[in-house]
């Protein structure tokens, strides 16, 4: 998949959220890159779909000084490579946002089980 239809499928869930979630993401960069650096891809079992960087927004206290966005990265190669066709790629890219979504949002990964 080129990248720009890649990066519109990002943006068309971003913009799918409901409300009362986008109205408190704040300073979040969501970021596509082919695939994830070997620090990340060789530290997990798997391949890397996507990955939050930053300070949950529930540990963030208002004395922290901000050194620049908090990221999600989403591996555009890895999630292709797990999709066989363009609805799958569509769906995985909803899922991996959603999961990174909810770690940005303080959630651990037995709470994103079911995500």
């Amino acid at each position: 998949m080129e990248r720009e239809r890649f990066v519109t499928l990002v943006e068309q869930v971003l913009d799918s959220l409901p409300n009362r979630f986008r109205e408190r993401i704040h300073n979040l960069a969501v970021l596509v890159e082919d695939h994830p650096p070997d620090n990340i891809a060789n530290s997990r079992n798997g391949l890397v779909l996507g990955v939050y960087q930053g300070v949950p927004a529930t540990q963030k206290s208002v004395f922290d000084v901000s050194y620049g966005p908090d990221r999600i990265v989403l591996y555009q190669k890895n999630i292709e490579a797990v999709c066989s066709t363009d609805a799958e790629i569509r769906h995985e890219v909803r899922q991996t946002v959603l999961h990174e979504l909810g770690h940005y949002f303080g959630m651990d990964e037995e709470q994103l089980k079911d995500v």
